[in-house]
């Protein structure tokens, strides 16, 4: 079956206001290649090279972005949406094939559902309602990790798992609810995004508490592309939920990828801070078949 947008929901509902924060971040982070970052330096950061500024390192990092965009004519990949509780019951589950041909067409065809129907309608449905309707110029949201949304700190250098990376402190410049304030993580030597962690810059409504964010991503083939999104959200009435993105890429400019070892989830038993596994410092080789 494949989804299409649908109409607005007027009626304000928790999973609603869920799916409009998830969405706005997730087309924030998507211009740069979901728990919560410490207030303090990391005691294992490393010292930076004199001199560097962390707006440079992100000048670095926009500048490989505009190469990989121009480079990457199309991918296939499976997603599989899931929501569940703290004990890790599933509230429910959807499979979708996402097929991307560059510049901007990009189809979403769902495989198979589990689970809650309100959940599923009111979070997975409206968020790649949103992803369509931003991809197709008909919504924008100025998100993009920038500079002309975000300051830069830099904090120092830290490894993850095989990659040296440097640590970047993200200051929106302005409170709005598609922005976030955390952490990223920058590959040194490919200047590309290996994680963000955060918080969205605004509270989002009453029903809200608060969400806790993780994204990862990996390298597969000179291009780093999405993992895995975690993101712990604690709502009222409802408790505490963990929302999981995960993102299996099937082939990359018509290039199968080689199997990845299996990565232990991001999910975490309570609303804090996620420790992730290896998804954002795995790197998938392409076999070259077509």
């Amino acid at each position: 079956m494949r989804i299409v947008a649908s109409g607005v929901i007027r009626k304000r509902h928790p999973a609603w206001n869920l799916a409009v924060v998830l969405a706005g971040l997730a087309f924030g982070l998507s211009g740069a290649a979901r728990m919560q970052a410490p207030a303090d330096p990391d005691p294992a950061l490393r010292p930076a090279p004199a001199g560097l500024t962390g707006d440079q390192v992100m000048a670095r990092v926009l500048e490989r972005n505009k190469r990989q965009d121009a480079e990457l004519r199309r991918y296939l990949e499976v997603r599989t949406y899931e929501i569940r509780n703290t004990e890790g019951k599933v509230g429910a589950e959807e499979v979708v094939q996402v097929a991307f041909h560059s510049p901007d067409e990009k189809t979403f065809d769902t495989v198979s559902q589990h689970g809650s129907w309100v959940i599923r309608h009111l979070v997975f449905d409206r968020l790649i309602s949103a992803e369509k309707e931003t991809d197709s110029g008909r919504e924008h949201h100025d998100s993009s990790i920038s500079t002309a949304n975000y300051k830069f700190t830099l904090l120092g250098k830290q490894d993850l798992g095989s990659r040296d990376c440097f640590v970047l402190q993200a200051t929106p410049r302005t409170r709005n609810k598609y922005l976030f304030k955390g952490k990223i993580w920058v590959d040194s030597r490919d200047f590309a995004i290996v994680r963000i962690a955060g918080q969205p810059a605004q509270k989002l409504s009453f029903w809200i508490h608060r969400i806790d964010f993780v994204r990862e991503y990996r390298r597969i083939g000179g291009f780093w592309l999405p993992a895995q999104d975690t993101t712990c959200v604690d709502v009222r009435i409802y408790g505490k939920r963990v929302f999981t993105i995960g993102h299996q890429q099937l082939a990359v400019n018509g290039a199968i990828p080689s199997p990845l070892p299996q990565q232990s989830s991001a999910r975490a038993s309570a609303c804090g801070v996620v420790r992730g596994a290896n998804a954002g410092v795995e790197e998938a080789q392409t076999n070259g078949r077509k």
